[in-house]
């Protein structure tokens, strides 16, 4: 019997050739060979995509509007999902020319050359957006898509583009993609804003700087190598250290604004003890503003983000059934 063939149309052969081709002229001496896909899936930074994708669930769940039907709930996970990768693939093209001065960056494939680094990304990247923000219109609301536009836009651009290398208040602002997921998922049930999600969309904001300030005391080298103001290269380590304890107080104190709103004691107990956790984690790298320090408390802001809307998520939903 004859052998058969598995035959791709053309147009997605050059496409994927394009993209994970690495170019011998720039290829590093160190880097290692890859598979593509992997490499590829590498660059959209899909572990940053989840956490943004639960913060829209998260949003979903305390919104008071109809539930929404399972391929409702598929186009918002995936449309937050696909927008926060697009957004995360920009970054890195974006970044490409200066990963390399930083240890924690530079193994990415774009500096390594094991991903091609050309103009065909961008128009990956512009798909994407367009897809995501087309299938949350079109399946849910224009309010929904509207919100998981600005979640992209504010990391790609007003984080990456416009304030990441002139201010070191680039990630208070860009921290608002986080808040935006919050509210893509509220208003995809119910286009009405309501207390809680606004309340939780506050906590997104206000918990990013401190979480991001602890990574920066961690990598400070590297972001002074990188020609980057982040608050620990703008004011040193203990005053940057102080500056989180600070945030974090007032982060914690807002935490608990959705108990005023309906939330009870389940969501209490998770915001209680993750907040608590994080403030003796923040006051802990006062007393020593060193890279342990800093780790042990940027785990800690991810401990108490995920009780938060654990708690927001489980309160609500007992009280529905």
């Amino acid at each position: 019997m004859p052998t058969q063939t598995t035959l791709h149309p053309p147009a997605f052969n050059h496409l994927i050739a394009t993209l994970s081709t690495p170019m011998p002229s720039t290829l590093p001496s160190n880097s290692t060979p890859g598979f593509p896909i992997r490499a590829i899936l590498g660059v959209f930074k899909l572990r940053i995509g989840v956490v943004i994708t639960f913060t829209a669930l998260a949003g979903l769940a305390v919104s008071a509007g109809p539930s929404l039907s399972l391929l409702q709930l598929l186009v918002l996970t995936l449309s937050v999902l696909v927008s926060s990768a697009s957004a995360g693939a920009f970054n890195q093209y974006y970044e490409h020319d200066s990963d390399h001065l930083m240890s924690r960056t530079s193994k990415r494939p774009f500096v390594t050359g094991e991903i091609r680094h050309g103009p065909i990304w961008l128009l990956v990247i512009a798909a994407l957006m367009a897809l995501s923000v087309g299938a949350a219109w079109i399946a849910l609301n224009a309010w929904s898509a509207l919100f998981v536009f600005l979640g992209a836009f504010f990391y790609a651009i007003v984080y990456t583009v416009w304030l990441k290398r002139r201010t070191w208040l680039n990630i208070v602002f860009g921290g608002l993609a986080g808040s935006w997921a919050v509210l893509a998922g509220a208003t995809a049930a119910d286009p009405q804003l309501r207390a809680v999600p606004l309340a939780l969309a506050l906590v997104l904001f206000l918990w990013t700087p401190p979480h991001f300030w602890s990574l920066a005391i961690a990598y400070r080298d590297d972001y002074t190598a990188a020609g980057v103001p982040m608050l620990p290269v703008v004011v040193g380590d203990q005053r940057a250290a102080d500056t989180i304890l600070f945030s974090t107080l007032i982060l914690v104190a807002a935490s608990l604004l959705p108990l005023a709103f309906g939330l009870g004691a389940i969501y209490f107990a998770g915001a209680a003890s993750g907040g608590f956790l994080f403030i003796q984690k923040a006051w802990r790298l006062t007393r020593e503003p060193n890279r342990k320090s800093a780790m042990v408390c940027f785990h800690a802001s991810l401990m108490q983000l995920t009780l938060v809307l654990l708690g927001a998520i489980v309160d609500t939903q007992l009280r529905f059934w």
